[in-house]
């Protein structure tokens, strides 16, 4: 807790509304998890088992094809913040929004390096042997639309992927949609 200078016992407040504190992630919900982690392969780490965690509790089962295929696209991004975006010093943020629907997820991670941009052409990079890694084709594959933009609040960029989650949608073979077997099942 700070304090203000002339009064030490007093805790500091915010004295004008301040909505560039509340991050997008935030406001979008509480089916959101986000937090900052150490730009180091043990943060990359943790930040993909902390999602892992977070998307059980949300209802999308570690025993999914598709839980692991959100998992994997964090994990791609995560290691793309520590190996292309690490400022020494500096940590990236994570994001991860389901939204209300249960329909997408919304993964965003923001470094603190500017210069670098991920580059679209990733698959023919790769297919010419420019490129070094398969991280941003794997995304590309994987979620129904991935970007980037500058960061708002401060130097940096966030790199964002959407996926789509079918089986919420799609009548399963006997009729059913996956919502209303694992309801089912429940009983």
């Amino acid at each position: 807790m700070t304090t203000k200078p002339d009064s030490p016992a007093a805790p500091a407040q915010l004295t004008a509304h301040t909505p560039h504190l509340i991050s997008a992630c935030e406001a979008r919900g509480d089916r959101a998890f986000e937090m900052r982690f150490t730009s180091t392969p043990r943060g990359a780490r943790l930040a993909r088992r902390l999602t892992a965690v977070r998307l059980d509790a949300w209802g999308i089962p570690y025993d999914a094809a598709y839980h692991d295929e959100i998992v994997l696209i964090v994990a791609e991004l995560t290691a793309n913040a520590v190996r292309h975006g690490h400022v020494p010093g500096r940590d990236f943020h994570l994001c991860v929004h389901a939204s209300a629907d249960g329909r997408t997820v919304r993964v965003e991670v923001s470094d603190t390096r500017a210069d670098r941009i991920p580059r679209r052409s990733a698959a023919a990079d790769i297919a010419s042997g420019e490129g070094a890694g398969r991280g941003l084709l794997l995304v590309s594959r994987l979620a129904a639309r991935w970007d980037w933009h500058p960061r708002s609040d401060g130097p940096g960029k966030t790199v964002w992927a959407e996926y789509v989650l079918a089986w919420r949608t799609a009548p399963a073979a006997n009729g059913y949609t996956a919502d209303a077997v694992a309801e089912l099942r429940h009983r």
